[in-house]
C-alpha cells in the first residue's frame, strides 16, 4: 500500500488537485536537484506544479491534471520500491501519463518482463501492449521503426522464459545477405561470415545476462544465434524463436520460418517495413505474412511507431521527417495518376 494519497475533490477546469507525500526524503528525490524533475513535468504536461511542505498542487485542464497526477504517483511509487528516479524515468513517466492516459491502468501497474538481471519495464503505451502480447500469444509480429524496442523486448521475454524453465532454449535468427547466398564471398569461417549480421542479437542478450552466462549457454546450445538460411528442414520445439529484420525475408523464407514452429514453442517476428533492403521488385515476406495471417487465431500483431522510440530524441524526429517525406511522395504519385486519368492518357 502506497503512502501517497490524492485529494478526493473533483476538479473542474482550472481547479487544483493536491497530492500528499508522507516521506519528505523521497519527495526530495522526486523533485530532483533544484526541482528540475518538477520543472520538466510541468513543461511537458502543460500544468502548473507548486510544492509546499509535503504537498504538490497541480493546476490546469482536467485531462492534463490527471496526466500529471499519474506521472507523479507512478514516480513516487518507484521511489517507495527502492528504485531511482532519473531523467530517463521522468521522460518515461511523461510518455506513459500523457493526456490520453487510461485511468484504469495506473502508471505503476504497467507490464514488466522480469529476468534475473532485473525487470525490463514498458517505456511507452505501444511497448506495454507489445509486452502483453509477448506474455500471452504463441506468435507475435512486431512492426515499427528503429528504436522502438521490437528486438530488445522480444529477447527480454525469451530470456525470462528460459530462466524460468518455460522453454528449453532460445533461437535467434536474421536474414543474412540475400538469405545467405553470398556468404561464401566473405572472408573467414562460417561464424565469422555471419556474426556481423547477428551482432545486434548478441548485444541484446548481453543486456539481459552476464557475458559468461551468454557464452556458456551458447556453448551448450541453450541459446542459438543463426542466419535464417540455417533454419530450413528443422522443427523448433520447446523454444523461444525470434526472427529479426524480417522485412528482408522473401515470402518463401518467411513461410519456411513460420512453419518451423513445433510443440511448446513461442515465435516472435520483428521488422521495419520502411527499411526493406530486398532487390527492387521483390515482395517482403513480412508484408505478405501480415496480409495473409494477421487474423489467424493465435497470431498477435504489435504496431509500434515513433511515439515508442526510446533512442535519442533526434532519432524520433528523423523518423518523423522520413515518414513525412514518404507521405508527400505518395500524395504526389496519386496526384500524377489522377492527372493522367483526367487527361484520358492512362
Amino acid at each position: 500500500m502506497t503512502n501517497l494519497a490524492a485529494s478526493a475533490l473533483a476538479h473542474p477546469p482550472g481547479k487544483t488537485l493536491t497530492l500528499h507525500f508522507s516521506d519528505n526524503a523521497l519527495l526530495a528525490l522526486l523533485l530532483g536537484e533544484h526541482d528540475r524533475h518538477l520543472v520538466r513535468l510541468e513543461q511537458a504536461l502543460q500544468v502548473r506544479l507548486a510544492c509546499r511542505g509535503n504537498r504538490i498542487a497541480i493546476s490546469g485542464e482536467p485531462e492534463r491534471v490527471a496526466a500529471a497526477e499519474a506521472a507523479l504517483t507512478g514516480l513516487y511509487r518507484r521511489l517507495e520500491r527502492g528504485e531511482g528516479v532519473s531523467g530517463a524515468a521522468i521522460e518515461t513517466a511523461i510518455r506513459l501519463a500523457g493526456a490520453e492516459a487510461d485511468p484504469r491502468l495506473p502508471l505503476s501497474d504497467w507490464p514488466a518482463i522480469r529476468t534475473r538481471r532485473g525487470a525490463v519495464a514498458a517505456q511507452s503505451r505501444g511497448q506495454a501492449a507489445y509486452m502483453e502480447m509477448l506474455a500471452g500469444s504463441e506468435m507475435v509480429f512486431a512492426v515499427g521503426p528503429a528504436g522502438t524496442g521490437k528486438t530488445y523486448l522480444a529477447v527480454a521475454q525469451a530470456v525470462a522464459m528460459l530462466q524460468s524453465g518455460r522453454v528449453d532454449r532460445i533461437v535467434l535468427s536474421r536474414p543474412a545477405v540475400e538469405a545467405g547466398e553470398r556468404l561464401g564471398f566473405l572472408p573467414g569461417d562460417m561464424k565469422e561470415k555471419v556474426d556481423p549480421y547477428l551482432r545486434p542479437l548478441y548485444d541484446a542478450l548481453n543486456e539481459m545476462m552476464p557475458a559468461e552466462q551468454v557464452m556458456r549457454r551458447l556453448g551448450s546450445g541453450e541459446i542459438e544465434v543463426a542466419p535464417l538460411a540455417f533454419m530450413r528442414g528443422r522443427t523448433l520445439a520447446h523454444c523461444f524463436a525470434i526472427l529479426d529484420e524480417a522485412q528482408n525475408t522473401t515470402p518463401v523464407q518467411m513461410k519456411m520460418f513460420l512453419t518451423r514452429m513445433g510443440e511448446g514453442t513461442r515465435m516472435v517476428v520483428t521488422g521495419d517495413l520502411s527499411q526493406v533492403d530486398l532487390p527492387a521488385g521483390t515482395e517482403s515476406g513480412l508484408a505478405e505474412a501480415l496480409a495473409t495471417i494477421e487474423d489467424v487465431p493465435g497470431v498477435a500483431v504489435a504496431r509500434l511507431d515513433r511515439r515508442d522510440n526510446l533512442r535519442h530524441p533526434l532519432v524520433g524526429r528523423i523518423v518523423a521527417a522520413y515518414e513525412a517525406r514518404s507521405a508527400a511522395r505518395r500524395r504526389q504519385a496519386r496526384a500524377r495518376e489522377s492527372a493522367r486519368d483526367g487527361d484520358g492518357t492512362g
